[in-house]
């Protein structure tokens, strides 16, 4: 995989920072990833703050059902992009992946659902076979997102993805889609003349609709998901960072995800390690200082298995990150390293 980090003098260590992401002026597709708790929001927001810090325009999409993008900003975001209060530039939305078929053939006033439905037994039939293969209805959803975000002009555009095991599955949507339209258009066929002659019968649907509309709506879909996932394959276009805990599961689930990256050569150079501990070394304390123990155990692994990556280490706050400002605080430390105390 081709790589944007920064190097660091003449030694091989790479600049624990996300600064390399900032200097790449040809990513359009940021990811941010990783399992639920590790605060891949909070990384997510920070990244896009430090964004807009250097490009004309950023879109925040939360693809999580959680919808943490409200809570971390305390601003209500919905389903259509919304400047973030106190920005011109930098604008967020939250998008449930998961929205149901109908709603999407339904919209834009194009007749298919009514079209399925009219035909009475046998269109629902045709629909229920078209759409029973596994991940459809995900696929079509995530296409009319990208779809979305394709007519807005938005220079840079990061998801901050659902947890893990959900975040990768969009990749596999043009075989979905393949798929589908090919069972719908083997059902159209066979079944469309006497669909049709029956509709004329009826005179025709309330809303006007056919199957060659479901077809329509699917194929430019299709074509929309099988662009974008050419650029997301791109390493000029596409990044993924990845966020963790100095914790073994969250260790290990770190690991699946940058070999699952790798299968589908999707660029990943970037670790975000959260929540770390630096007590004083004359800390009476010995949950800290065990805990940091453990921590530092994990610390050592992540930058040795990723010697090749940035990785940024972020400290446990003693006050929640919340809100503008404390989350300008945070995104300085994904370019400006943590300097803990002596």
């Amino acid at each position: 995989m081709s790589n944007g980090a920064v190097v660091l003098g003449d030694d091989d260590l790479l600049e624990p920072t996300l600064q390399s992401i900032l200097d790449q002026k040809t990513l359009r597709w940021i990811f941010v990833g990783g399992k639920g708790g590790v605060g891949k929001t909070t990384t997510s927001c920070s990244l896009a703050i430090q964004m807009a810090k250097h490009r004309k325009s950023v879109l925040l999409i939360s693809t999580d059902p959680a919808h943490n993008l409200s809570d971390a900003f305390s601003q209500k975001f919905g389903k259509d992009a919304r400047l973030v209060n106190g920005f011109d530039n930098l604008s967020a939305m939250e998008i449930d992946p998961n929205g149901s078929i109908q709603d999407l053939l339904a919209a834009g006033g194009d007749g298919a659902e009514e079209a399925m439905g009219g035909m009475g037994g046998m269109g629902n039939m045709m629909q229920d076979l078209a759409f029973s293969i596994p991940g459809v209805d995900e696929a079509m959803s995530f296409a009319e997102v990208l779809k979305q975000v394709k007519s807005l002009s938005y220079e840079v555009i990061i998801f901050d993805t659902a947890p893990t095991g959900h975040t990768l599955r969009f990749l596999q949507f043009p075989t979905v889609m393949e798929k589908a339209l090919a069972k719908i258009s083997q059902l159209s066929s066979q079944f469309g003349p006497m669909l049709n002659g029956i509709l004329g019968a009826r005179g025709g649907l309330p809303g006007g609709g056919s199957l060659d509309d479901v077809l329509e709506k699917m194929e430019s879909l299709r074509e929309t998901i099988a662009e974008v996932n050419g650029q997301f394959k791109d390493a000029d276009m596409t990044t993924f960072v990845c966020v963790c805990i100095p914790e073994f599961l969250s260790l290990y689930e770190t690991e699946r995800m940058i070999q699952e990256l790798s299968s589908y050569e999707i660029d990943t150079h970037a670790i975000v390690v959260n929540q770390l501990l630096f007590p004083k070394k004359d800390n009476p304390c010995e949950q800290c200082n065990a805990r940091r123990k453990m921590q530092k155990k994990y610390l050592d692994q992540i930058e040795e298995l990723y010697d090749e990556f940035n990785v940024v280490k972020m400290p446990l706050l003693v006050e929640e990150v919340r809100g503008k400002e404390r989350l300008e605080k945070f995104s300085e430390m994904l370019v400006q390293p943590f300097v803990p105390p002596e």
